[in-house]
């Protein structure tokens, strides 16, 4: 079953991106905000990938005999 908790962070993590995003440009400092933005995306991949990884492991014990 999905931890609605994974989807709060992956939320959280999106917000706080976001947030950080506009205050790296608003201060002028854009090669910054582009690199936050990987690492933010990169972290959220990361999250998405176990849940992925939880999905196969469950699927793979469904149809094991």
């Amino acid at each position: 079953m999905l931890d609605v908790s994974m989807i709060f962070k992956i939320g959280a993590v999106g917000v706080l991106m976001i947030i950080l995003d506009k205050v790296l440009k608003s201060g002028g400092k854009d090669e910054f905000a582009v690199i936050a933005n990987l690492a933010g995306v990169v972290i959220i991949l990361m999250m998405v990938i176990s849940l992925i990884n939880k999905l196969f492991g469950t699927v793979r014990t469904l149809f094991q005999f």
